[in-house]
């Protein structure tokens, strides 16, 4: 690692998407080098996280507007479908069946909220389903 430095890869990964070609691309140097300093190189390895992360909340973000501003009911589910996966629910905590355009405006907005949807369900007395 010694025909580029830190510096090109810290200057090439802001608004990349994470997209290591596209680093390697404005740095010069191939798809392998690039993924070498990314992985070798704290500083380096840290600027590509928080790229990767400014990504994941862009992709938040419009889901978020999706649901709330667009009523979208198929991506709300999707939502509340991942979300709960991340907090853990099992097996007998599923939410395909769960008809969310049942649910009022409010209770959406609790959801894209990040509130917890058994909450929101119990809440609002009609289980959705």
């Amino acid at each position: 690692m010694t025909s580029h430095n830190a510096k090109q890869f810290l200057d090439a990964i802001p608004n990349s998407g994470g997209i290591i070609s596209t680093i390697a691309r404005r740095v010069g140097c191939d798809w392998r080098t690039a993924k070498k300093y990314i992985d070798e190189l704290p500083t380096v390895n840290q600027a590509y996280q928080n790229e990767c992360e400014r990504v994941l909340d862009l992709a938040e973000t419009t889901i978020i507007t999706a649901m709330t501003q667009d009523k979208d009911v198929q991506t709300a589910k999707w939502y509340a479908m991942q979300k709960g996966r991340k907090r853990g629910y099992g097996e007998q905590h599923t939410v395909a069946n769960i008809d969310l355009s049942k649910l009022s405006d409010s209770q959406l907005e609790r959801l894209a909220k990040g509130e917890d949807l058994y909450a929101v369900l119990a809440d609002s007395g009609s289980g959705g389903a």
